[in-house]
């Protein structure tokens, strides 16, 4: 049998190509729609059995990348990733199946296919989720030896504690205040010294951390290095930012969620699809008082699709800066100094 793969990145990660002038890239559902269909003509004449599109774009976006898609093109699945969607059961849309297999290596999805050669067409098939452990497959024994070679030197330089918290902090969901979200943003905040710190919530990895906090547990939570940059707003475009970040259609799993510092309170009426109020140290914010925002990097260069502000209007006022390259090293070392910090929930991001 002949099989077509055939990948599409997240839009996300097409944002950040754009940037760069050498690099060229589909940043649509339309366009990368198109680039399939051009792919799947140009192998017509080689009798492709079964053809799979490979994303990462998130489950909304692969239902409605597949309703784009002609019949004559022959995609017959699409394999998902980036919302970390479990499905019991593939979704089939304008005759394509869609699957995902949540996230992580907890479990895989399996399929199990019969294809009629003659129509090249999938004419059944079934799916499961299998989770991944000594019940399905042996570990290899040869493999093991091998890892466990470099343990020794690894547990050397990545077991050593960094610090210790109160208690076992969380980050449960992206769209929602976090305990663990709180910490990485107040240590942010107090090294920016900025009256708002947005940190991206998809830089945070990890589920739970602590107690007890190992070097390695550090860069499993936070492994996207990046800078940092504080920049001067009014009221008004701050606003403006919360409206947008806060709103229902970027909870949906496949938006880009923040994580805020202490001092910041945010209220948004989900019915009235509005921000209600915005206050920061208990003063609700005035439209022309002037404000600092602090973000990564990623986050600045990408400002006008997930902030509603465009760099330019981030850097309007002249006092934009730098306060450091390495946002990994600032959260090392701010938690090397605070032991024993905790987290509480307060309410800094609220929805009614």
């Amino acid at each position: 049998m002949e099989f077509l793969f055939t990948g599409i990145i997240t839009e996300k990660i097409m944002d950040a190509l754009k940037q760069d002038e050498l690099i060229g890239s589909f940043v649509t559902l339309q366009e990368a729609s198109a680039e399939v269909g051009k792919i799947c003509n140009a192998y017509k004449n080689d009798d492709i059995d079964l053809t799979v599109l490979l994303t990462h774009i998130g489950i909304e976006s692969d239902v409605q990348l597949a309703k784009m898609l002609k019949p004559e093109w022959g995609v017959d699945m699409i394999i998902g990733g980036h919302s970390h969607t479990y499905l019991e059961k593939p979704i089939k849309e304008n005759g394509v199946l869609i699957a995902q297999a949540g996230s992580g290596t907890d479990q895989i999805g399996r399929y199990d296919i019969v294809v009629d050669d003659a129509t090249n067409s999938i004419v059944d098939y079934t799916w499961k989720l299998l989770p991944i452990n000594e019940d399905l497959e042996k570990p290899d024994k040869k493999l093991a030896e091998f890892i466990n070679s470099f343990k020794t030197e690894v547990d050397r330089k990545y077991s050593v504690v960094l610090t210790k918290f109160q208690r076992e902090l969380t980050h449960p969901k992206r769209e929602i205040e976090t305990t663990l979200g709180n910490a990485v943003a107040d240590a942010f905040a107090s090294f920016a010294q900025t009256d708002v710190m947005l940190v991206g919530s998809g830089s945070i990895r990890v589920q739970k951390l602590g107690p007890v906090v190992t070097k390695k547990d550090f860069l499993a939570c936070f492994p996207y290095d990046d800078s940092l940059s504080r920049h001067a707003i009014t009221g008004a475009q701050l606003k403006q930012v919360f409206a947008h970040i806060m709103r229902p259609e970027n909870r949906d799993g496949e938006g880009e969620c923040y994580q805020v510092n202490e001092g910041v309170e945010a209220v948004y009426h989900d019915a009235q699809k509005k921000l209600v109020s915005l206050k920061v140290k208990g003063e609700p914010i005035a439209d022309k008082q002037t404000y600092t925002v602090c973000m990564q990097g990623f986050h600045f260069n990408n400002a006008k699709a997930y902030l509603s502000l465009s760099r330019k209007e981030l850097m309007t006022s002249g006092k934009s800066k730098t306060v450091t390259t390495s946002a990994q090293e600032v959260l090392e070392s701010y938690w090397r100094d605070h032991q024993n910090l905790s987290s509480q929930i307060e309410g800094r991001l609220r929805y009614q």
